[in-house]
């Protein structure tokens, strides 16, 4: 069975003008069903205006879901946004992630039952971010590598990413990398998260994406890569709040989900009635 509406949850925190070009980038999605709930870890009142403007001018259904900045509660405000969704289908990604046209399509000719689809992203610096319109968004030129070398990329080999096209399946197969639940591009059944808890919130930054996967395998939600085919570009910024002290808790409360075989945590969502 497919899904009739997926729930895509960005997260977002003071990046008004990287969440412009991103709902941009939904506003041109092959696949129509899906709602935009905007997990917004306590932005200033920019984001909220941008989120009214942009309702008008693209006519896509955006959630706002807010709560006030008390240092970085991206977990918390994550299980709040899961609480607002309306589809059967979620997926995560982030406010500085623009999805290229066949984003959505992808994940969902890719999703299957009892499994979570595990993507990743392409990275830009901080001139080839600043240089993107929303022209360049609707056109789909950002997205093509010789555009990106124009304005700046350099050489890498991740370009695969961006120009696999067919052989995208294939490179999932072959890749050495193990799929894990990643915050920028990952999705699953709605029932399935919730049933995990959402996300743990002692975590704070630094893998506590990662550990809902962990759960979501431990309970037999297998991970599976759609890192080739699922494009997004990541737009650059700074991460002032990644300290040692949170990285080392998160760190260890990984390794008691890996260790314990948990498959729901004590610190999300509340159990259901």
């Amino acid at each position: 069975m497919k899904p009739k509406l997926i729930s895509v949850v960005l997260s977002t925190y003071n990046q008004p003008a990287w969440l412009e070009k991103v709902l941009w980038g939904y506003s041109v999605q092959q696949h129509r069903e899906f709602e935009i709930v905007l997990a917004d870890d306590g932005s200033r009142v920019e984001t909220a205006e941008l989120v009214k403007r942009l309702r008008d001018e693209t006519s896509l259904t955006i959630k706002h879901v807010w709560h006030a900045d008390d240092g970085f509660r991206k977990s918390t405000i994550l299980n709040r946004a899961l609480e607002a969704v309306a589809g059967e289908y979620v997926l995560f990604s982030d406010g500085d992630c623009i999805p290229r046209s066949d984003f959505l399509a992808q994940h969902y000719a890719a999703l299957e039952p009892q499994r979570f689809l595990s993507g990743g992203y392409y990275k830009l610096p901080m001139s080839v971010s600043q240089s993107i319109t929303p022209e360049d968004i609707r056109s789909g030129d950002a997205f093509k590598l010789s555009w990106l070398r124009k304005h700046g990329l350099p050489a890498s080999h991740r370009w695969l990413r961006l120009v696999s096209g067919r052989a995208s399946k294939l490179l999932n197969q072959i890749t050495p990398t193990r799929p894990t639940w990643n915050g920028n591009n990952s999705s699953g059944w709605t029932t399935d998260v919730v049933a995990a808890g959402g996300f743990d919130e002692r975590m704070r930054y630094g893998g506590q994406d990662r550990e809902l996967g962990e759960r979501l395998e431990n309970a037999g939600v297998r991970g599976k890569h759609v890192r080739f085919q699922t494009v997004v570009l990541h737009l650059d910024h700074g991460r002032g709040y990644a300290n040692a002290e949170d990285l080392q808790r998160n760190l260890n409360i990984r390794k008691q989900t890996v260790t314990s075989g948990r498959k729901r945590t004590d610190y999300g969502l509340p159990n259901a009635a």
